[in-house]
């Protein structure tokens, strides 16, 4: 593994996206595709790429980038990192202080998590092997995905849409109007053809009653999964009763912080499908962590992304490093601020090719994000 790794550089740059049909959820609705993504540099010129998480709240985007240049690059310039990990560790102790003052968790965590996430892809190119060969010598060349994001109203023709492109497996968004959901829910299933598969996701949206309603009577259906039926936070006695009751497999992991968080919902087994995001918490450094100790245990790790392309392709080399049966999430919406990384995957879209180069496989940003460019900032 490459040593002695001095960062000397920091590039920020904000892209943002108008988009026709926004992105519904049933907290919020994304009416434009934002994505953040942070090179550093070390003294020798070697770099690597990250992204940070964006999407909510709408202004958050640009606050996560001067965040990043003005409150947290003083930690970073000449920090000397002997692992990819370090830097994780270092700055999540020295900004426990500086989150705490303003009551900003999550962006501080986010930004750490996009640094982290570069400072690997620094590292496995500088070692000239796929980030997720740094992590495991054995990873796997391809992930299985399925498609997310999918507006349960125009499920029909998307699911249509999809099959031709080579998808098996689909996540429609719920919690929006509970008999509304379980009819056309129904309907998409018997849809189904042999082999596909059939994943709801509520984001949040139900308290304890309304998410025992969905599960009685979604328990005869075989979906895959059932996605944060309740807010994340709730206490762990809810999610333990709602899996005693549910056939439906318990899927949570994007809203959960911290390895004791993690551990504590590893153990519990009441959450059989695990999804952290690598540009929300954790970075690299975390999330292979809880990825490790997911598959250890014998549930799924399934990656958790809706952001841009670099974020997305850091989620895959972590399943693939990680193994198990997990899944990458492919948001079926239109990004460009995605797309214009996946050149390399033209095949069959029920899996996804890692490629390989060095790192990520990320050497500049595409020409094509230029027009969508709204704040460039560096530091050195």
């Amino acid at each position: 593994m490459v040593k002695d790794v001095t960062i000397s550089r920091i590039d920020v740059s904000v892209f943002r996206v108008p988009v026709t049909i926004p992105v519904a959820t049933s907290f919020g609705v994304m009416t434009s595709r934002p994505a953040v993504f942070v090179r550093l540099t070390d003294k020798d010129g070697g770099y690597g790429w990250g992204e940070i998480f964006a999407n909510w709240p709408a202004a958050g985007a640009e606050h996560r980038a001067r965040l990043l240049i003005e409150d947290i690059a003083d930690l970073v310039i000449g920090f000397h990192a002997p692992a990819p990990s370090a830097l994780f560790d270092y700055l999540s102790r020295r900004t426990h202080i500086r989150a705490l003052q303003c009551g900003e968790w999550g962006p501080f965590r986010q930004v750490i998590a996009g640094l982290d996430c570069a400072l690997w892809d620094l590292f496995a190119r500088r070692a000239g092997v796929p980030l997720a060969r740094l992590l495991n010598e054995s990873a796997a060349s391809f992930v299985p995905t399925y498609a997310s994001g999918l507006d349960i109203t125009r499920a029909g023709e998307l699911i249509a849409q999809l099959r031709a492109q080579g998808h098996d497996a689909f996540k429609v968004k719920v919690g929006f109007d509970m008999a509304r959901d379980l009819a056309l829910l129904g309907d998409i299933q018997a849809s189904l053809r042999a082999g596909e598969r059939l994943f709801a996701d509520a984001n949040q949206a139900w308290d304890l009653r309304q998410a025992l309603e969905f599960i009685t009577q979604t328990n005869g259906l075989g979906l895959g999964w059932l996605e944060e039926p309740i807010r994340a936070d709730q206490p762990p006695a809810q999610w333990g009763h709602l899996a005693s009751l549910s056939r439906t497999p318990l899927a949570a992991g994007e809203n959960v912080t911290g390895m004791d968080d993690f551990t504590a919902l590893i153990t519990a087994g009441d959450v059989q499908i695990i999804q952290p995001d690598v540009a929300k918490w954790g970075g690299i450094t975390g999330c292979y962590a809880v990825a490790q100790a997911a598959v250890g245990a014998g549930r799924s790790y399934c990656p958790h992304f809706l952001g841009g392309g670099i974020g997305l392709l850091a989620s895959a080399h972590l399943l693939a490093a990680a193994g198990g049966p997990g899944m990458l999430e492919m948001d079926a919406n239109p990004n460009p601020l995605r797309d214009a990384f996946l050149s390399t995957n033209s095949g069959p879209k029920r899996q996804f090719d890692l490629g390989g180069s060095a790192g990520l496989g990320v050497d500049a940003l595409p020409d094509d994000l230029t027009p969508y460019l709204t704040l460039a900032l560096s530091r050195s």
